[in-house]
């Protein structure tokens, strides 16, 4: 009896799929390497000339940007190996490393840039910044802001928390460029502290963005299980095969951009272990044709407590 709920078939993600995935991180990525290396370059110029802590603190931002997407290419490579005798369930992992790295990343750019704004904050004379910085930072927000929508939709299009916070960098500098704009406005407009008070509020938001990377980095190290969602469709879907007469246990865990499944199901004890067999493989091959996502399926067949059958889903 097929499930009402189940979603149309697709197939599970081929080599060629996982290589199609790889190429577009990896281009996504390197989109942002090379336009954070122009605009680092651009902003750091200008700020210097102008005179503008907030800009520089905003260029330095940039320039961390490049170095945690050279991490986010080296964990995307890195997880395309396959299993080895080492690593049995494959190196995906490495995209939730190098995640947790590029937020550490970003922790240390936010505690050299409010250092350093906090120590013009201490000078008897502030200088006060020209126009140009104004421009600069206009010009930024309107680019990161670019980057981050490009880059969050190949993140979620193909699941990689470590393209995904690599987005998530491109809008902290784009809010940092935000704080920046505000500061040496208000610097201009005769308020010359305003512009060193701008390159702390942009050092606390990249801070708050690097505790945000890190914590959902930390949980999909953890074996975090996948939504509730999937895990009952997946229960539904397994307890209407015919044959199956209860699904007992489901569990998940998440891998990187895959997800692995355990889970226990009974059938007549008074069938044969090739016919149990048949069942397991059955029930495997429909859940990962409804979920493309997921990598695996362990399957544990018990002989049923009675020949009666009390599913629920039938």
């Amino acid at each position: 009896m097929q499930n009402p709920t189940a979603r149309p078939l697709q197939m599970k993600q081929t080599d060629h799929d996982k290589q199609q995935r790889y190429r577009a991180g990896r281009l996504a990525t390197w989109v942002g390497i090379i336009g954070n290396i122009v605009l680092a370059l651009f902003k750091g110029a200008v700020g210097v000339v102008s005179g503008s802590i907030a800009l520089i603190a905003d260029a330095f931002h940039s320039l961390s940007d490049v170095m945690s997407s050279l991490v986010v290419l080296g964990g995307l490579k890195y997880s395309q190996l396959p299993a080895d005798e080492n690593h049995h369930y494959g190196h995906a992992k490495a995209e939730s490393i190098a995640a947790k790295i590029v937020a550490i990343m970003l922790m240390a750019a936010a505690v050299g840039i409010a250092w350093t704004a906090y120590q013009v904050i201490q000078q008897a004379e502030i200088s006060i910044p020209t126009t140009a910085a104004l421009w600069a930072a206009a010009l930024s927000i309107v680019v990161k802001e670019g980057m981050y929508h490009y880059t969050i939709r190949v993140g979620r299009r193909i699941n990689s928390v470590a393209v995904k916070a690599d987005a998530w960098h491109h809008r902290t500098d784009a809010l940092s460029s935000i704080a920046a704009l505000a500061g040496i406005g208000g610097a201009l407009l005769g308020y010359p502290f305003l512009d060193p008070v701008a390159g702390i509020i942009v050092a606390l938001m990249i801070a708050w963005a690097a505790v945000g990377i890190y914590w959902s980095a930390i949980k999909d190290l953890m074996d975090q299980a996948p939504k509730q969602e999937m895990m009952d469709d997946i229960e539904k879907t397994t307890a209407a095969i015919p044959g199956i007469m209860e699904v007992q246990e489901v569990k998940g865990r998440l891998h990187g951009p895959v997800v692995y499944i355990d889970m226990k199901i009974s059938v007549r004890r008074d069938i044969t272990v090739e016919q149990g067999h048949h069942l397991a493989n059955r029930a495997k091959q429909t859940i990962i044709e409804q979920h493309p996502e997921v990598e695996d399926v362990l399957i544990h067949v018990n002989p049923h407590k009675s020949p009666q059958t009390l599913n629920p889903y039938r």
